[in-house]
């Protein structure tokens, strides 16, 4: 049929979906959790389309017994009305799960907020940003871990770093990066200060990183000559130790420079273990945008400084209004968004990304 030469494409992921499916009956494979997970991602990602595939198969051939029958019993002819429409809805629904997607969709991801212009206001507005992301997780189900932070006096955070997991195997358009990863960039707040005396509405920036979490050697190796470890104490706000142990591990990246640290944990171990998953996602995070722009792909923007007029969403307390500035999305429900009703708005970016990747599928 018609299909079967248009879809041709969908023969090697339905052989590939009974290797996936056989590989995850062995029970070998569960010794290795990275492995079983990146498996049983695969695998749910496959379903959907031997899922689609097999509505298109179904529907086509009812469409095709009911035109037969139709032709020697004219009582059939009004089922057939109705069996190509269903046609057209499972050819659709295939078309749109073979488009391209981004590889990452399905990973967990490592989110970073930090402070930026406007002192002690900025880290407060962090604090809030990282509640709200809280809130948004557990809305969607997923798991968050602090893996660190550097809180202020007032309660802010001049630095707070998130580790997001979702439960299970998603299917890539519930992945927690195909949702989290339009967060990058610098988030612009106007309200007035709890410092500020005169009532004056004052404008400060957060900057918001984002990646796909790393969750194996495999993917991104990193040489343990290329690092500087360093450990000392643990402190909190205004710089006092909170520690009588040297516990607290910063990490160098010598040939990047990338430095992260860790003291949130009362062990140097943990803390060492979550410095290397930050570290990881980060180099991870770099690749891939090298690899992007030799290939002159777009990117989404994640702010290389935090700068207020790099921003990518604004925040108004006066107005209760938030503003996305990349898709036009405006609501006056700012208290519910930072209460982790951030679904409407990160809607608006993923139609956007849809429409866009069905229309670079339609120009091939």
């Amino acid at each position: 049929m018609e299909s079967q030469d248009e879809f041709g494409a969908v023969t090697p992921l339905l052989q590939e979906y009974e290797q996936v499916q056989e590989a995850l009956a062995d029970p070998d494979v569960h010794s290795d959790r990275a492995r079983a997970r990146r498996l049983g991602r695969r695998f749910a990602e496959l379903a959907r389309v031997v899922a689609a595939h097999r509505r298109l198969v179904s529907a086509e051939e009812d469409l095709g017994a009911a035109r037969e029958l139709a032709a020697e019993d004219p009582a059939f002819a009004a089922e057939v009305g109705a069996l190509e429409a269903e046609a057209a809805s499972a050819h659709d629904a295939l078309v749109q799960i073979l488009v391209p997607r981004d590889p990452d969709d399905a990973s967990d991801v490592i989110l970073e907020v930090k402070a930026g212009e406007g002192g002690e206001e900025s880290a407060l507005f962090a604090a809030d940003l990282a509640r709200m992301y809280h809130r948004y997780a557990e809305t969607m189900g997923w798991s968050v871990q602090e893996l660190s932070s550097t809180p202020t006096e007032l309660g802010g955070f001049k630095d707070v770093t998130l580790a997001i997991r979702a439960r299970g195997n998603p299917a890539p358009e519930d992945g927690v990066w195909a949702h989290l990863k339009y967060e990058g960039g610098v988030h612009r707040v106007q309200r007035i200060p709890v410092t500020e005396s005169q009532g004056r509405i004052h404008t400060s920036a957060v900057g918001v990183f984002v990646m796909p979490e790393v969750e194996s050697d495999d993917e991104v190796h990193i040489d343990p000559s290329d690092l500087r470890i360093d450990v000392y104490r643990s402190s909190g706000p205004g710089g006092q130790s909170v520690n009588t142990t040297d516990s607290a591990v910063r990490i160098t990246h010598l040939p990047t420079g990338i430095v992260v640290s860790m003291q949130n944990e009362k062990s140097q171990l943990q803390n060492k273990d979550a410095a290397m998953r930050v570290l990881a996602s980060r180099l991870a995070a770099e690749a891939r945008a090298r690899r992007e722009a030799e290939a002159s792909a777009q990117r989404l923007s994640q702010v290389r400084t935090v700068d207020r007029s790099e921003r990518i969403r604004t925040y108004n307390f006066p107005e209760n209004r938030v503003a996305d500035h990349r898709t036009g999305f405006k609501a006056h429900n700012l208290d519910q968004v930072l209460d982790g009703s951030l679904a409407p708005v990160i809607a608006s970016a993923v139609e956007a990304e849809e429409a866009e990747r069905l229309a670079r599928a339609s120009q091939r």
